[in-house]
């Protein structure tokens, strides 16, 4: 069952938080993921989400696991978190009841 990786954050330091993108793209390469959103500007219609959502598709709850988990993941997570404010979220996809 493929499961999904939702972040919501807002940059709080641009410079610091630059670096990030060109290091997170191989990580996720390496594990699979498929990204379905990724940017600014989305159109906001309850709560308060960050400025920037991504949603990344794995194979699965452990790919997803893996991927978060990883040492080359975890060697560049801190330009996000350092930088920025949010949230991130590993959840299984739906699966409708019978």
């Amino acid at each position: 069952m493929a499961a999904y990786v939702i972040v919501s954050y807002t940059v709080t330091d641009q410079e610091g938080y630059a670096p990030y993108i060109p290091a997170v793209g191989p990580t996720l390469r390496a594990h699979g993921a498929e990204i379905l959103v990724a940017g600014a500007g989305g159109d906001v219609r309850e709560g308060d989400p960050g400025d920037h959502t991504v949603v990344l598709r794995f194979a699965s709850k452990e790919a997803a696991q893996g991927w978060y988990d990883s040492p080359e993941y975890q060697a560049v997570i801190h330009l996000r978190t350092d930088n920025s404010r949010g949230t991130l979220v590993i959840c299984d996809e739906f699966v409708r009841p019978s």
